[in-house]
């Protein structure tokens, strides 16, 4: 065993991966990782301690924040980075040490060994071994410790995209901290963790609720939009990520360029928001969700910009690396990085510009629309349509099917049960799942489309709010009483996030698939699943009949 990871739900055996990532990760980036993480545990140790005497630098947790994004299941492949943050979060470590060490005098305690380690650049490999996920031998402390971890990163990916434009939650910043420190205090007993689990999910639903109040107070509330999906004639930019400043800022620097813009993936929902409409040279969405970019990219032929995760690793016989830009938490070894942006100032993306210039317009692969843009301000609005229209029994069930897609062949379930649900069915989605069926012809329900998707990952917090409107149109005491159903994918971290965020609010029997995460061990797994009715998908005929009744 050269490394051990199980953050993702494609780890190997649903147990973990040990000497390469099954999502190509190198044993020496997972180590580094581990590195990180643990260097990123001292300095919230610190952090907490210095909190306690009233001292608080939320510039730390922005730190935290980019280094945990970093660390996201195929966000950043790019090692030598990886060491220079690991050098960074130790420099600012010991720095936070030292003052704290000054403050406490002879009453400064024993700290625990991430505080106190020190280990030579040149031997950071070697180290790394030593301090990532099994040095908990407990298998349920390891578990409620990496499930508190892995939700962190979510909420870390979800402050950062808020912090870009200029929104955050003192309280968010804070818990990162003792979220963080809490998995390497030895004290805390199995009660106290599990608490620490719900509070994760508790911050989470404030992390996107601050997300959503940034997006939707900088670009409008998402509005009912057809996305093209076929191409123009100019030499294009494809815009891959999550992260909308990015992509603001792109979109100003080539207006009357004689360069296209292009959505893939997650960024598909930047169609949605008023203040992108007025750019003619953006044309629509290309491709799909992404675990195809290795053929999408290759097909686009232009400049592609990866703002953020997820970046699939490229073939040897690659056809784009020259034409490939990361920016922000993103990287990838040979891709141009386009650097942060100054204070007060924009990203130059003129480097990634001169480059689609020269390059041939996309190759047209599918033409027709996508309809999406239903976040909660759109679908609140038709609340009255949508009581009548469940009270007249037109619409039975509403079947939240968020989350993120994946390259294995059992994902096709999710396919099967939008296609295989009663026309009296309305699908409720967000995330890259959407992939799986949101091109399919559902048809409608008395003018209300029966896929309403919400837009990106963290817009699933649309779909919280909007059941929890519902709830009380309906006069409900209880959300579990609506009917609704929740059928969600999950690849990586935010879909951790995201998860512990509806658990938080109370919603109850969410099936999760194609695996529940394999870093919930046998009796961690009981207690959520006792607790919440967590469970798993099985087949869609069988589930669907399960959510009907």
């Amino acid at each position: 065993m050269s490394m051990f990871c199980y953050q993702c739900q494609e780890t190997s055996r649903n147990i973990g991966c040990t000497m390469r990532g099954v999502c190509g990760k190198s044993e020496s980036l997972a180590n580094l990782f581990d590195l990180l993480i643990y260097g990123l545990k001292g300095l919230a140790h610190v952090s907490v301690k210095l909190l306690e005497k009233g001292v608080y630098y939320p510039e730390d947790a922005v730190f935290v924040m980019g280094g945990l994004f970093r660390t996201i299941t195929n966000a950043n492949w790019d090692e030598e980075l990886i060491r220079n943050v690991v050098t960074k979060t130790l420099s600012l470590r010991d720095r936070r040490k030292e003052e704290l060490c000054k403050l406490l005098g002879d009453k400064c305690d024993t700290c625990p060994a991430a505080v106190s380690f020190q280990v030579n650049p040149t031997e950071y490999d070697e180290f790394a071994k030593t301090v990532g996920v099994l040095r908990t031998t407990d298998e349920d402390v390891r578990s409620l410790r990496e499930t508190i971890v892995y939700g962190l990163k979510g909420i870390a990916a979800y402050a950062e995209h808020a912090h870009m434009l200029g929104y955050h939650d003192d309280d968010v910043n804070k818990f990162l901290m003792e979220g963080l420190a809490a998995t390497i205090d030895d004290k805390l007993s199995a009660d106290q963790l599990v608490a620490l689990v719900l509070k994760t999910g508790e911050m989470a639903v404030k992390t996107m609720a601050c997300l959503d109040k940034a997006n939707t107070e900088t670009y409008g509330n998402p509005e009912p939009t057809k996305v093209n999906l076929g191409v123009g004639k100019n030499p294009g930019i494809l815009v891959s990520g999550h992260d909308l400043k990015d992509f603001q800022e792109l979109l100003d620097q080539t207006e009357n360029s004689g360069v296209d813009i292009y959505t893939h993936s997650e960024m598909l929902p930047a169609h949605y928001y008023p203040a992108f409409k007025k750019y003619k040279h953006f044309i629509g969405n290309y491709g799909s969700s992404w675990w195809h970019q290795l053929e999408d990219f290759e097909n686009f032929n232009g400049a592609i910009l990866m703002t953020t995760n997820c970046i699939v690793p490229l073939r040897k016989e690659n056809t784009y690396l020259d034409r490939f830009f990361t920016t922000g938490m993103a990287g990838y070894p040979g891709a141009k990085h386009i650097g942060k942006r100054m204070a007060g100032g924009k990203k130059d993306f003129s480097e990634l510009i001169a480059v689609a210039k020269k390059c041939e317009p996309p190759k047209e692969t599918e033409t027709g629309h996508i309809t999406g843009g239903f976040a909660h301000a759109t679908v609140l609005s038709l609340a009255d349509k949508i009581v009548d229209a469940v009270k007249s029994g037109a619409i039975k069930r509403f079947v939240v099917m968020a989350g993120c897609d994946g390259r294995m062949p059992s994902r096709k379930y999710f396919t099967e049960v939008a296609e295989k649900l009663p026309k009296d069915t309305v699908i409720l989605t967000a995330g890259c799942a959407k992939y799986r069926y949101i091109k399919l012809d559902l048809g409608d329900i008395g003018g209300i489309p029966r896929v309403l998707d919400a837009g990106q990952c963290n817009d699933s917090y649309s779909l919280a709010v909007i059941a929890l409107k519902l709830k009380e149109a309906f006069g409900l005491d209880d959300v579990n009483k609506l009917p609704l159903s929740f059928d969600l994918a999950w690849y990586e971290q935010k879909a951790v996030a995201v998860l512990l965020a509806l658990l938080s609010l109370g919603f109850k029997n969410i099936q999760v698939g194609p695996t529940l995460p394999g870093f919930l061990s046998p009796n961690v797994a009981k207690v959520i699943i006792d607790t919440f009715g967590l469970k798993q998908t099985t087949d869609a005929d069988s589930d669907i009949a399960a959510m009907m009744a």
